[in-house]
């Protein structure tokens, strides 16, 4: 590693779970990039529910991932493991990571790095990599989405809704939506949505079957999980998909196994932190190809709502909390972010 490098780095960090005041600054050692790794002085690092549910103490990380939260950053890479091509050494990159974001440095994979283009602040580097990953990965590859179907996602003013909007308006698709109340129900038709569905004044399944004309929705992008379950799939066409990616509504889900053999219905889900770093570098070379020069051309770009200073991550993640936010929270790490 480099001799202009310091020894340590301020990160936010957590001595035991608890709410968003356990988050403080600590001094820790700066970490030293292994093969296939390279070393980021981060800009901005995204702030995700997981790291919610991390500092709750329900979500540790996998093992041999940083025990500092923070699952994306933007910044400039300052220091490369072996086997690592020379030429990244300085470049400018957003990545995913398996913890470790709210950091003045970071490791990341190599190849889970993105360049970032011309015209895309830091910021909103920073706010890309988990929710296009997680988004393209389920709504692409898991729920195998295409050009002209319809598709009903939950929480559509979150990060990863946002991002799902723009995504599936930019691949053909129709979008529905629900959001909590009408002023995001307005913000989300803002954004691109087809339809919002406030969900705390009206009946999601009875509007979505009167948007369809009874038709229903090929696929559902469901993050709440529980007793949305058994009504999701009475949202859903015959042969559609159902993948849900959090359970903020409750573990567990009763559903009718009857109803799903006769409609040919199809389940399925994921987490992405705890996959490989194979499996990472695949998604990251797909997202290159095929999403990527939307965000090089500016038609994609992450809807953001504030960004505050890594001191103030315990004000962030109240933020996240109280579920006001629309789109992306970041937090301002480098002292020139």
């Amino acid at each position: 590693m480099s001799d202009s490098l310091p020894e340590t780095m301020q990160a936010a960090g957590f001595d035991a779970p608890g709410g968003p005041e356990v988050l403080r600054l600590e001094t820790v050692p700066v970490p030293r990039p292994g093969a296939g790794e390279v070393l980021v002085r981060v800009a901005y690092a995204g702030v995700n529910r997981p790291d919610v549910i991390q500092r709750q103490g329900f979500y540790p990380p996998p093992p041999g991932a940083s025990p500092i939260p923070g699952l994306e950053i933007s910044g400039e890479i300052v220091a490369l493991g072996e086997g690592v091509d020379a030429a990244l050494l300085g470049q400018q990159v957003c990545a995913l990571v398996s913890g470790g974001g709210y950091a003045e440095y970071c490791l990341a994979v190599a190849d889970h790095c993105l360049a970032v283009p011309e015209g895309l602040a830091m910021d909103q580097a920073a706010a890309l990599p988990e929710t296009l990953f997680t988004v393209w990965h389920n709504v692409f590859e898991r729920g195998y989405a295409k050009e002209g179907e319809t598709v009903l996602v939950h929480g559509g003013t979150s990060g990863i809704g946002t991002m799902a909007i723009m995504l599936g308006k930019l691949f053909g698709m129709t979008v529905i939506v629900t959001c909590g109340g009408a002023d995001k129900c307005a913000q989300a038709l803002k954004i691109g949505a087809d339809h919002a569905i406030d969900y705390k004044a009206q009946d999601f399944v009875e509007e979505v079957a009167r948007i369809t004309g009874g038709a229903g929705v090929q696929l559902v992008l469901d993050m709440v999980a529980g007793d949305y379950v058994m009504r999701n799939l009475k949202c859903l066409a015959d042969d559609g998909r159902h993948v849900t990616i959090a359970v903020q509504g409750g573990l567990q889900a009763t559903i009718n196994m009857a109803e799903v053999m006769r409609r040919r219905l199809h389940l399925t889900g994921s987490t992405l932190r705890p996959r490989s770093n194979q499996f990472k570098a695949l998604l990251a070379q797909e997202i290159a190809r095929l999403a990527w020069p939307l965000v090089e051309s500016g038609k994609l770009r992450p809807v953001m709502d504030r960004a505050f200073p890594l001191a103030e991550a315990a004000h962030a993640h109240a933020r996240m909390e109280a579920g006001s936010h629309i789109g992306k929270i970041v937090l301002a790490v480098a002292q020139s972010a």
